[in-house]
């Protein structure tokens, strides 16, 4: 399974390396990644395997939008199965 992941929000340094660090804290491996800085905002979209976690999906989407919180970024975490569904016709 896998995950889609989103960060938005304003540039700084370590934006990239905080969502990896809690990808690895949880086993979820980093398969793509795609980023952006438009004059200062940063947007990015990560694409995680995540059937190796070793907690609830939910707790690891919880674990991101709180490190979001904490630096002012909107963070989320979406299963594979639901970006499937709401994109399906």
């Amino acid at each position: 399974m896998k995950a889609v992941i989103t960060v938005t929000g304003k540039d700084t340094v370590g934006i990239i390396a905080d969502v990896a660090a809690v990808c690895a804290k949880y086993r979820a491996n980093i398969l793509d990644i795609t980023q952006s800085v438009l004059s200062e905002y940063f947007a990015m979209i990560m694409l995680a395997d995540i059937d190796a976690l070793d907690v609830e999906f939910a707790d690891f989407a919880d674990a991101l939008t709180k490190l979001g919180e904490g630096k002012g970024l909107m963070i989320h975490a979406m299963h594979e199965d639901i970006f499937n569904t709401m994109h399906h016709i």
